[in-house]
Order: structure tokens, then sequence, then C-alpha cells
């Protein structure tokens, strides 16, 4: 799910006024927007339009970019264009938009003439069009920069990333095994303003479809997994057959049936599946291997949560579910953990994923195989999905680094030491005044930069902390 380039539309805008001025100039600009596609290829697949010379070639051009499901477009100025031919188009735009503030040649020279001029005034058509989007309430970004260079390829692929994430988030469906966990505030949402504000979608699951599902799987599948996982993991000797095949099962049960009802995320809470009467154990190694396939994931119900997994997958890859444990002083970190959920591809490169016997006591179940692992050290970010209530939502983001912290023999969940940036206390008292909920994402990597993009875009508060 997050191995694809970003799929953007570049809408290349100027106007007729300069064809009997400038013989060949809508050619020649046609050239240079191909030019700017190519000079992207590293960092997102480009589909480039005709030259946008009024408002009907500006409609079916993003049409065409809508119909092929892209996730983002990029304006250019090929030249001056008068913004009144496309302030429809951006009043109804249903994409992410990045204004791209460049032109065909980054120095002025002596040597230019009125045709020069003409091709390289793309500047005052940015100013033009960005004042129609700010009077359409669009959320767009803005890269001003050197077009052939790195920064303008680096700046391009923030955003595309992003757009492909709010994207993705327009479209998605979170399913919801059983219920939400009771009591708990921070996960609270009005699923009809999720749906309008951000797109996401709240998809509930009976937990006997659950049931239903895992007892019609064919054998070969459950074997086929497990053969799998021999291959992939450190398997405990103390698990049993009928423990790894019971855990394949609801493993092989929720995609089936998330894959039925299009969900692209979904949480499970513990009391859910205990209370129900018909399942032995909980799902905790399904989670983390669902999350490896580019699932969102969250426990307890948690919806918010799970739709910033989501995002994290698609903005920066491999998101990891987590919450913070405990805050430890000595070395200015905290431990991040959860009951037994996280992505093991964020795991260390140098210590085997370990699917073990774990007892748990939560859920009154019988033993849930775990995956256990230690996260891999370096650069990371933490981001968390608020819900401030009606229509308003904020991201809260810390930048920092997992430790190389000594191991903790006796924890047997997914964990890692992460320092913020802005150390334990100032981290905490800032996470903590801006609302910061107990579930987020982590991923890999410095990070927020890309999260401030993602949250521009989305129309949602970003807080770094």
């Amino acid at each position: 799910m997050t191995e694809r380039l970003p799929s953007i539309g570049i809408l290349g805008i100027m106007q007729p006024l300069y064809d009997d001025m400038v013989p060949g100039i809508t050619e020649r600009q046609a050239a240079y927007a191909r030019r700017i596609a190519e000079s992207l290829a590293e960092v997102a697949d480009c589909v480039v339009s005709e030259p946008v010379r009024g408002r009907a070639d500006a409609e079916r051009a993003m049409r065409g970019f809508e119909n092929d499901d892209l996730d983002g477009v990029l304006v250019v100025m090929l030249t001056y264009g008068p913004s009144l031919r496309v302030t429809r188009l951006f009043a109804q735009m249903r994409l992410p938009v990045c204004l791209a503030n460049i032109q065909p040649d980054p120095a002025v020279t002596p040597a230019w003439d009125m045709a020069d001029m003409t091709y390289n005034q793309g500047i005052h058509g940015a100013q033009d069009t960005a004042n129609a989007m700010v009077r359409a309430g669009l959320p767009f970004d803005v890269v001003t920069e050197e077009w052939p260079s790195d920064a303008f390829r680096d700046r391009v692929g923030r955003w595309a990333r992003a757009a492909r994430a709010v994207t993705a988030w327009k479209r998605l469906r979170v399913g919801v095994f059983g219920y939400a966990m009771n009591g708990m505030g921070d996960a609270r949402v009005d699923e009809t303003a999720l749906l309008r504000r951000l797109g996401v979608e709240i998809q509930v699951i009976a937990p006997g479809a659950l049931h239903r599902t895992m007892s019609g799987l064919p054998d070969g599948a459950v074997t086929d997994l497990m053969a799998w996982e021999d291959a992939r993991f450190e398997v405990d000797p103390r698990l049993s057959k009928e423990e790894r095949e019971d855990h394949a099962r609801m493993q092989l049960g929720i995609e089936h049936l998330l894959t039925e009802h299009g969900c692209g995320a979904y949480s499970t809470h513990f009391d859910a599946i205990g209370e129900d009467g018909r399942f032995a154990r909980l799902p905790m190694a399904a989670a983390s291997s669902l999350m490896a396939k580019g699932y969102g994931f969250a426990g307890e119900g948690d919806v918010l949560a799970a739709s910033i997994v989501h995002a994290g997958h698609r903005l920066a890859g491999d998101g990891h579910f987590t919450e913070m444990y405990a805050m430890d002083f000595p070395s200015d970190s905290i431990l991040m953990s959860h009951m037994g959920e996280g992505n093991w591809k964020v795991a260390r490169s140098d210590e085997p994923v370990r699917l073990i016997k774990r007892p748990l006591g939560i859920g009154g179940l019988d033993d849930p195989p775990t995956l256990l692992f230690r996260v891999q050290p370096g650069p990371a970010t933490l981001a968390s999905l608020v819900a401030l209530g009606g229509e308003d939502f904020r991201l809260v983001v810390a930048e920092g680094e997992v430790l190389d912290s000594p191991e903790l023999p006796a924890l047997e969940m997914p964990y890692g030491q992460f320092r913020p940036e802005s150390g334990v206390r100032g981290c905490m008292d800032a996470w903590l005044r801006a609302g910061g909920t107990h579930h987020m994402v982590m991923n890999l990597g410095r990070t927020a930069a890309d999260w401030e993009v993602f949250c521009r875009l989305a129309g949602i508060e970003y807080v770094r902390v």
C-alpha cells in the first residue's frame, strides 16, 4: 500500500494572448511542462495536461485528473494567466493542490528580450492564481524554487506524499470490530463530523462476522500463513499448533472482512472480543502483520488513531501504532509500547522479530501469540490526531530519536525508548497543553515537515511540541 509513488497531475496555465506576439509559445511552454515532469520522476508519477488557456481547458484537464484517481495537482504558470479562468475550478477542487512558483530560466540576463520576459513571467500569474485559491478557501501548498534543483524535487516530493496521504484519507473507511472502549475520552469523535471534515468513514463490523469468516477459511490458507511466519519470524517452540492455527484464522478473517467492507484501517477492542464468548484469544499478532501490510490500526476501538496510522503509512511509510507508557528521566526518554500490537517493519535490523507465547490477562482469554521486537534506533517522529469538537481537528507532532537503550527482558510486547528533541519535560508539557492523545503513530525518520504539509492540505491545525 505504501510502495507506489504519488501520482500527480501537472496543470500548466497560460493564455492565448501571446500567440501572435511570440509565435510557437504554446508548444515551447508545453515542452517546459514536460521537462518539469521528467525532473520529478524520482518522487512522483506525473500526468501533464495540455496547456490550459481558458476555463473549458482547465475543467477538462481537472476531470481527467479526477477520473484517473490521481493524488494531487501541481499548478504551474506557463505564462501569466488570468485567475478568473480557473476560479470556478478551485471552488470545486477535490484534489490537494500545490502552486509551483517557478519559471523556465533561473536568472535574468542582458540577453533577454520581450519573448524571454513572456516565457518567464509566471510570478505574477502565481500571485493572481494564489489569490483566487485563498478567496475560494482552498487549502494549498506553495513551492518557490529553481525548478531543476534538488530542493524543488524534494519539496514537491514532500507535498506529493502529503497529497497521497490526504487523498487516501478522503476515501478511507475504518472498520471497528464490536465497539470502542468505554470511558476512553480522547478517542471519542463525532463520526459525522469526521466524515464531513476529513472524509474518514466508520464501518462497524460485528464480531460474529469475524467468527463466521474464520470458520469458513480453507485450511490451506491457514497453513500457508503459518509457513510464511516460520520463514519470517523466530517462532517460540512453546506455541502449540492449535494456538497458531487459531491466530492465523483470526488474521486471515480480519483481512478478509476489511477487504469485503473496503476498509483501509481497523480497530479491535479486547472487551468486544472477550465478551463475545466465541473467541479463544485476542488478535495481537494479526494487528502487527496487518500493519506491516499497510493497514492502519489502533486498539480499543480508537478510530482517530487508526486513521493517523493509515496516514502515516502513506505519508512516510511503515506507520507504527504505539502509546507513551512511562517516562524515564535519567535518559530523558519515554518508553513507547502498547498491549502487544506494533508494526514489525520498524523493528531493529540486528535482532529477529519473535512470535512468542505470551500470557495476557486482559480480555480473560487464552494466551495470544504476539510479535515481540524492539524499535530500530535512530530518528523518529510521533503524531497524534486530536478531535477538538465540531469539525475542528489538530495534529500534535514530536520529533526525536529512538535510543539504543538496554533490553527489557520481562516486557513481552513491542517497545522502544523515544527521546523527544525538546526533552521529556518540554515535550510532555506542550503535548498535554495541546491535548495530544495517548494513542499515536510513530514513523522512523524526521517527518515533522511532512506532517506540516499534510495538515495544510487537510485543513487541520498543526502543533509541533
